[in-house]
């Protein structure tokens, strides 16, 4: 079954939500944060990244800045003012990027299920980030931002949803970004909940931190209240839940610093002998899964394994992801581990193939990769399967905000 529960949502006036929402934490940098807080002492920001309200270069992981963190929260929720909900509610969460819209359902799920693995994983958390969130949660004693979920879809919640936001909205905004969001109280969470409780699991699709802090956070707050029952709000996670179906997943690219000591020459001869090279590819990436399109030396080239379509039953090994570090990222350019070669880094969907070129045409990347988008049916089947996905595998977009509903415990 997939626990959902109704919370009590701290939250901003209407009129203010726009100023107060801000994207996820963990998706820009600190300089980029700052930026996008600039002139604007609600932003959300101030208190997901409070380090930018510090001096430069002070350290992310210090006392002062989980204190001003925990400033900047109360002073927000005395400013915005930011109020809570008298009563536990459901929400329907909508994203409308462009021409693609999905709708979420925004509740709170169980940290028992997500320990259980009922709530499956497909994604290794890095210690360094874990200890991060943890304490942002206990110093500001809430979730605020979202774990984002989905589920394989289900005729009858697609019903009750669309029927729930026929109403008028709590909120309906354009982010900066072009993004809408609008968010309603759902009516009838009872039968939201039943419904849920009849779908086999839950899997995460973006937030893997927030969900693994949110478990450590529970087991910190478990271990200090000697009245424990199980049903205090530490016990459940802020999440947006959505049908797969829904689900956009954009591609995540990658760029290389340098050839591994390789001359221009001997690299494509390399690749060559592993891949079959088109000397003229689509700028703006393949076009479908199992072909890679290579940016070097001012020309995009095609590559297609020559041993044809990879058919692994391996779920995780099947990936173009996998395909591509497997057979060309460590055997030609000797980058074992993604995780902590220092050479490569990866460039998110969102950002286009423009981004790659720019990147190798000023000297900072030596060979870009555009890949196919990584399909959310791969998801599921490698979360499934009890495997985990490459680093930087999925970009979801668009992305949740924070600061929209918080979840206090």
């Amino acid at each position: 079954m997939a626990a959902i529960y109704p919370f009590r949502a701290l939250r901003p006036p209407r009129e203010r939500v726009a100023e107060v929402a801000a994207v996820p934490y963990d998706v820009v940098s600190t300089e980029e944060a700052r930026a996008l807080a600039e002139g604007n002492p609600s932003s959300f920001l101030h208190v997901s990244r409070p380090e930018i309200d510090l001096p430069a270069g002070a350290d992310l992981y210090a006392d002062e800045t989980y204190a001003k963190a925990a400033e900047n929260f109360d002073r927000l929720r005395r400013e915005a003012p930011l109020e809570e909900e008298r009563e536990p509610s459901l929400y329907l969460y909508r994203l409308v990027m462009g021409e693609h819209t999905q709708t979420g359902v925004a509740a709170c799920v169980s940290v028992d299920e997500y320990d259980q693995d009922l709530i499956r994983k497909h994604e290794k958390t890095r210690p360094d980030k874990e200890n991060d969130r943890t304490r942002h949660v206990l110093e500001l004693r809430a979730q605020t931002g979202p774990v984002f979920l989905t589920y394989r879809p289900d005729r009858r919640i697609d019903a009750l949803v669309e029927a729930e936001t026929k109403g008028e909205p709590l909120y309906d905004f354009e982010a900066a970004d072009g993004v809408r969001h609008t968010v309603w109280r759902a009516p009838a969470p009872e039968q939201l909940v039943r419904c849920f409780g009849e779908v086999p699991m839950l899997y995460i699709a973006d937030g893997h931190h927030r969900a693994a802090s949110a478990s450590r956070a529970r087991a910190a707050l478990k271990g200090q209240n000697p009245s424990h029952t199980g049903e205090e709000e530490y016990n459940r996670f802020l999440a947006v839940v959505f049908p797969a179906d829904q689900m956009q997943i954009l591609p995540y690219n990658r760029v290389v610093k340098d050839l591994g000591g390789l001359s221009p020459e001997e690299f494509l001869a390399a690749v060559g002998e592993r891949f079959r090279l088109d000397e003229d590819a689509n700028p703006r990436g393949p076009g479908q899964p199992g072909h890679y399109h290579m940016y070097l030396g001012g020309r995009w080239r095609g590559l297609t394994l020559k041993d044809g379509a990879n058919d692994s039953a391996d779920p995780v090994a099947a990936l173009d992801v996998s395909v591509l570090q497997d057979n060309l990222l460590d055997p030609v350019l000797g980058i074992r581990d993604v995780r902590t070669d220092k050479r490569i880094d990866f460039v998110g969907g969102i950002r286009g193939t423009e981004e790659l070129v720019r990147l190798v045409d000023s000297g900072r990347a030596a060979v870009a990769f555009a890949l196919y988008r990584t399909s959310v049916e791969d998801l599921l089947r490698v979360s499934d399967a009890g495997g985990i996905m490459p680093p930087k595998s999925t970009w979801f977009e668009p992305k949740l905000r924070d600061g929209v509903l918080i979840h206090t415990i």
